[in-house]
């Protein structure tokens, strides 16, 4: 019941609605919002995984 819900022809009329409410100029500031948001999070993920390894290795040579 949830996959009739979600066909193919629900994306077409909210992709619709979304041209008629912001206007077709709207959509491509939108996705390249979208697209830097997503580019600093992975940034920002990736930054606190190298610093999580960096404060890792200190305790790592004082148990040895």
């Amino acid at each position: 019941m949830l996959a009739d819900i979600f066909g193919p022809d629900l994306f077409v009329v909210l992709l619709v609605l979304v041209v008629v409410l912001f206007g077709g100029a709207a959509i491509p500031k939108l996705a390249r919002n979208l697209g830097s948001a997503r580019h600093e999070f992975e940034k920002g993920m990736k930054g606190s995984a190298t610093a999580n390894e960096a404060s890792a290795a200190p305790d790592e040579k004082a148990a040895s």
